[in-house]
């Protein structure tokens, strides 16, 4: 990952307060092991909670690597929501996201 987008990355951790743009659930940008045990998960379910990049517009879309363009999400949720066949915007997938987490049909 480009040092620029590690910064933003960082930078939009920080500015959500280490919480996911979509599932709110609280992420870690380093530490694993630790995170896993504060959390009481297991590494593997922590894994799926280490924070990434997400480019709100796609840059398949024509979006970059800007502040503006970057916000925080968990690996499990970024995955998700570019793997989807129909394509939803950010707050689109955030409500997908709180919908399903209400039914208890998300991850931990």
């Amino acid at each position: 990952m480009p040092n620029t987008l590690k910064r933003f990355r960082a930078s939009a951790f920080l500015r959500q307060h280490g919480r996911c743009i979509y599932c709110d659930k609280p992420m870690w940008l380093s530490g694993l092991v630790l995170f896993a045990d504060e959390q009481n998960l297991t590494v593997k379910q922590a894994r799926h909670r280490q924070c990434t990049a997400e480019h709100l517009c796609a840059r398949k879309n024509g979006g970059n690597d800007t502040s503006a363009n970057i916000a925080a999400a968990c690996l499990f949720c970024n995955l998700r929501r570019h793997q989807r066949k129909a394509e939803l915007t950010p707050e689109q997938f955030r409500v997908h996201v709180r919908t399903r987490m209400a039914r208890g049909r998300w991850h931990l």
